[in-house]
């Protein structure tokens, strides 16, 4: 685990530094930024409306036994874009095209692609891992939106129509406890959520060995350990926000 961390370290250290050589692999980054939106953007949309759904529910119930119904629309509003959001979309990234990242890279590996590339004298992590890095870190906040969008219009529904909610108290509690800057906030850990999740699966891919069964396990782990990752890094960055 310390020699895996260090690893990981040096990777990240490494990537920082080669991501300013030019010239930068435009053509790579947007077949990598397509590719994440194409195998992310229906999953994290179709999970975002049990996820608003469910966060309607306990925040109704639990707002119903204080006696302020009139403020279900701000609590609502407060969990999905502070925490929801940015979680929801760094999970899909990480499961959906952290998943295909890492067994890309894992399949290079094996096949000895990336040997060969530093035979010829060309970095890996200057013409792979950093598009893959900085494709994933930009999609990251544009996913974090929709979830945001249609997380926010699922538990609008769910409680104007489910709880018999009132409409015009629900939309006018919006600014009573969330402000513009937790929307900033919360792009901000999607940006940071989804680097980390496209440097997790880019350094798995590239530690892959023992073959195909090698390269699953590397996908396996790509997922694990960033969803624990990401869970104590949103810890951290709400700890120092707030």
């Amino acid at each position: 685990m310390i020699r895996a961390s260090g690893e990981f370290a040096a990777l990240v250290l490494d990537t920082a530094r080669v991501s300013v050589r030019r010239p930068f692999q435009w053509r790579e980054f947007v077949r990598q930024s397509w590719f994440i939106v194409s195998v992310s953007a229906l999953p994290t949309a179709l999970v975002s409306i049990p996820f608003g759904a469910v966060l309607a529910l306990q925040a109704g119930n639990l707002i119903r036994q204080f006696g302020a119904q009139s403020f279900t629309g701000a609590t609502a509003v407060l969990a999905i874009v502070r925490e929801a959001s940015p979680l929801v979309t760094a999970l899909m990234i990480s499961g959906a095209a952290g998943s295909a990242i890492c067994a890309d890279l894992g399949a290079r590996k094996i096949r000895e692609e990336i040997d060969a590339m530093e035979v010829l004298g060309v970095d890996p992590l200057h013409r792979l891992v950093v598009p893959r890095v900085a494709a994933c870190a930009l999609v990251a906040p544009f996913l974090n939106g929709l979830v945001t969008t249609v997380g926010l219009v699922a538990s609008y529904l769910f409680n104007v129509v489910a709880q018999g909610g009132s409409p015009g108290s629900y939309l006018q509690s919006f600014n009573a406890l969330a402000e513009l800057s937790d929307l900033w906030i919360a792009e901000g850990k999607a940006l940071v959520f989804g680097a980390t999740a496209g440097l997790i699966a880019c350094y798995k891919g590239l530690s892959a060995a023992g073959g195909p069964k090698g390269v699953g396990e590397a996908v396996n782990q790509t997922v694990v350990f960033a969803g624990m990752v990401l869970f104590a890094e949103n810890f951290l960055i709400s700890a120092a926000v707030r």
